[in-house]
C-alpha cells in the first residue's frame, strides 16, 4: 500500500509517499481501506519535533516519538474509509461498512490502510455527507468538547472563543452553541460571517479590536488556537472564570497553580480522554444538522507536503484533508 512516511523531524520536505506493507488486523481489529484523512495541527507539530515550542515540549515530544528518529513513520490521526478487512472477534462492524474515527496518538492514517480497535474512536460514518467531510469531524470536534466539558460549559454562560475559523474554534463555536451558551467569536475579516452562521451570537475581528480592552467579560475565555495567554485574559474573566487553553507546558503549570490559589482558573488537560461516545455524539449532531465539519482545501493524496505547508502557515480556515481514494489508480 501506498503512505506518506518520514524518517527524521524536519519541514514538510521530509515527508515523502512510498510502498509500505499493509497492516493485518489484530482479533479485535478493524483494517479501515482510507478514503480521506486529514493535515493537522498535530501532524505538523510531531513531524518537525515540537521545534517551534520551548525546549521542555520538544524533550517530551522526542521521548515520545523517538529521541532520534520517529518511531511511527506514517503521521495521521483523522481518518474516513471503508472496513476492508476485520478481525476474528469484531462484532460491531463488517467488510463493506462505511467508518470514520481517530486513531490519537497512534497515528497511522496518512496511508491507504489502517488499523483500528473496534472499541476505539470508531463509528459509522454520518449519513449524507462526503468521506473527505467526515475526516474532517474528529479533529476539532473532539478538541473542542474535551476543552468545552472541562468548562462544564452550560446554557446562558458567556463565552468568548479567539481563533474561532480554525479546525477547533469551528467546532467550538458549534458545540457552544449546542450546550446553548452565550458565544462571543474573535476571527479575521474574511471569516466574521462563517461563524456567525456557525451560531456565534457576537463576533469581534481581531484586527481591528482587542477583547481583552473593550470592556466586556466573560465565564469562559476559549484559546482555540493557542496564541492567547491567561495573564492578558485575566482581566476579561468574570469573578471565578476559566481559561480554556489547548498547548503550551505554562498552562499545565497554571492550571495546577490557579486550582488552589485565586478564583480565575486555567483550564488544561494532557492527554485529552477521547471515547467512542464522543465519536457518536457528533455523528448524532451532524445527523441532526447541529454540526458540520468547516473544509478549507481538500488535496490529492500526492500533495501531502503541500498541504502540509498550507496548514503551517496557520491561515487555514476549519480542516485540510487529503483524498485517498480517486488520487491515484487503487493498488
Amino acid at each position: 500500500m501506498r503512505a506518506v512516511v518520514y524518517d527524521s523531524y524536519g519541514p514538510p520536505d521530509v515527508l515523502r509517499i512510498e510502498e509500505v506493507e499493509r497492516p493485518v488486523p489484530k482479533e479485535d481489529e478493524v483494517l479501515v481501506q482510507v478514503h480521506a484523512t486529514a493535515v493537522t495541527r498535530a501532524d505538523c507539530a510531531t513531524r518537525e519535533a515540537n521545534r517551534r515550542s520551548g525546549l521542555a515540549i520538544q524533550l517530551i515530544s522526542r521521548l515520545i516519538s523517538g529521541p532520534r528518529r520517529p518511531k511511527q513513520r506514517i503521521l495521521g490521526t483523522e481518518f474516513a474509509g471503508e472496513v476492508a478487512a476485520v478481525g476474528a472477534a469484531v462484532k460491531q462492524f463488517v467488510v463493506g461498512d462505511h467508518v470514520f474515527g481517530t486513531t490519537g496518538f497512534r497515528f497511522g492514517a496518512h496511508a491507504e490502510f489502517v488499523c483500528v480497535r473496534e472499541n476505539a474512536r470508531i463509528a459509522p460514518k454520518p449519513a449524507g455527507i462526503s468521506f473527505e467531510e467526515a475526516a474532517a469531524i474528529c479533529d476539532g470536534g473532539l478538541n473542542a468538547l474535551w476543552c468545552l466539558r472541562l468548562a462544564h460549559l452550560g446554557k446562558g454562560q458567556r463565552i468568548l472563543i479567539y481563533g474561532a475559523s480554525g479546525a477547533i474554534g469551528t467546532a467550538g463555536v458549534q458545540l457552544a452553541k449546542y450546550f446553548e451558551a452565550d458565544v462571543t467569536a474573535v476571527c479575521s475579516t474574511k471569516n466574521l460571517e462563517l461563524v456567525r452562521k456557525l451560531g456565534a451570537g457576537k463576533v469581534i475581528d481581531y484586527t481591528k479590536e482587542d477583547f481583552t480592552k473593550n470592556g466586556q467579560t466573560y465565564d469562559v475565555i476559549f484559546d482555540a488556537v493557542g496564541k492567547h495567554s491567561f495573564a492578558r485574559c485575566k482581566g476579561s474573566l468574570e469573578p471565578g472564570g476559566s481559561y480554556l487553553a489547548t498547548d503550551g507546558i505554562r498552562n499545565l503549570v497554571l492550571a495546577l497553580w490557579t486550582s488552589r490559589v485565586g478564583g480565575k482558573k486555567v483550564l488544561f488537560s494532557i492527554p485529552p480522554r477521547y471515547t467512542k461516545e464522543d465519536v457518536m455524539l457528533l455523528k448524532a449532531l451532524i445527523e441532526a444538522r447541529k454540526y458540520r465539519a468547516v473544509i478549507d482545501r481538500a488535496y490529492p493524496f500526492g500533495d501531502v507536503v503541500e498541504a502540509t505547508r498550507y496548514v503551517e502557515t496557520e491561515q487555514k480556515t476549519g480542516n485540510v484533508v487529503l483524498t485517498i481514494i480517486g488520487s491515484a489508480p487503487e493498488r
